[in-house]
């Protein structure tokens, strides 16, 4: 006995998302603006750097809208799962382009060590302290819709590496306009740079994850395969997969062998839908008398409880 569980009613629209990441946008791309013409005029490298994030906030952005709206194209038989991992490869794309700024800005960085250059301390410490204000109105947008989409969280993630970035061009803004000490420009510069390589880290490693079909991040397979193995009537759990669809959609398929088919499947779903939350899942119930141990995966020398 198989049954093929597709449930899609269980996970929240995606239209809250959308409308906090275009709020989100025009607003990085207002203040990436007013930045970036501030960064020149001051000669600024670290408020240049500070709005050159902000460009990269509102790619995060777009990038988001469109990966959210390709998420929700419905499903076809060449694309059985839908476009969910859209998500993931938007979230992947904005996260490899942090790393690709990092490097330019250090690299920029270390020459300004070697040339120093004048800088006007007091436009870049003005201009920053408003570029605080539009990251916390960013992050007050996107926050509650991060918690539940990989891809908003790429895109929170992009904010909040900026608002500490947008913390250090201050400090160094009113160094300078207090002591012209422009060492401080790029010395800030490369410490912004590692807090992005920081804060992107664990994103790449959760995208990768997902792409590699890994278990979902917080799932105890073996905790799930004792689970099952303990429903009444179970005699062996085999061939055990989950895996990721997306950051909120998982998947199972597992094999049971059971002398009591059709309540073992029915049980083995309520357990994980309320307990595990895994809500598509593929099941096979075998029976005890037609198991056959040498076509198992990881099956314990084929012996059967008693």
């Amino acid at each position: 006995m198989t049954e093929h569980n597709h449930d899609s009613c269980h996970f929240p629209s995606d239209h809250h998302h959308s409308r906090a990441v275009h709020i989100a946008l025009w607003i990085a791309f207002f203040f990436m603006l007013l930045e970036l013409a501030g960064g020149w005029i001051a000669n600024s490298l670290a408020l240049i750097s500070d709005g050159l994030h902000l460009f990269t906030d509102v790619g995060a952005f777009l990038l988001s809208l469109i990966a959210l709206r390709i998420a929700r194209w419905p499903s076809t038989p060449e694309m059985s799962y839908g476009y969910h991992r859209a998500e993931i490869l938007g979230a992947l794309a904005s996260a490899v382009s942090l790393w690709v700024l990092s490097g330019v800005l250090i690299y920029e960085a270390i020459g300004r060590f070697f040339h120093p250059t004048e800088i006007q301390g007091g436009i870049v410490f003005v201009i920053a302290s408003v570029g605080l204000i539009a990251n916390l109105l960013m992050m007050r947008v996107l926050h509650s819709s991060q918690q539940h989409s990989l891809n908003v969280r790429a895109a929170y993630l992009h904010v909040l590496g900026d608002l500490l970035g947008s913390v250090g061009v201050i400090l160094s803004g009113a160094i300078l306009w207090l002591t012209n000490w422009t060492p401080i420009d790029p010395l800030v510069t490369i410490l912004f740079a590692c807090q992005i390589l920081y804060t992107s880290s664990k994103l790449i490693k959760q995208t990768v994850n997902i792409l590699m079909e890994g278990a979902p991040e917080g799932l105890d397979i073996a905790a799930l395969h004792k689970d099952l193995s303990a429903l009444p009537g179970v005699k062996e759990v085999h061939d055990l997969h989950t895996w990721a669809v997306s950051s909120k959609r998982a998947a199972l398929s597992a094999h049971i062998v059971s002398d009591r088919p059709a309540a073992t499947l029915n049980e083995a779903h309520k357990l994980l839908e309320k307990k595990y939350n895994i809500h598509h899942m593929t099941i096979q119930i075998e029976d005890p008398a037609h198991f056959e141990p040498k076509y198992c995966y990881d099956c314990d020398n084929g012996r059967l409880k008693e």
